[in-house]
């Protein structure tokens, strides 16, 4: 009978171990998401003056004509 006291309390030391383990990642994945979300905001100035720039770009080249440009020949 003893085997099944001790059967029984592997299984909550099992669970015990499993929680702790889940718990650790849980904590390791809120404090990525916080990471994330600090980095999004540190490159969100330097990504709208990149979209800025881009959409200038493609004004800039839409604007000229479509001329025979330059030929690699």
């Amino acid at each position: 009978m003893a085997w099944v006291a001790v059967s029984v309390s592997m299984g909550f030391v099992g669970l015990a171990v499993l929680a702790w383990c889940a718990f650790k990642v849980w904590l390791g994945v809120r404090r990525f998401g916080r990471e994330l979300e600090r980095t999004r905001r540190r490159l969100e100035p330097k990504q709208s003056a990149l979209r800025d720039e881009v959409s200038r770009m493609e004004e800039t080249r839409a604007s000229q004509p479509p001329e025979d440009g330059v030929r690699s020949s």
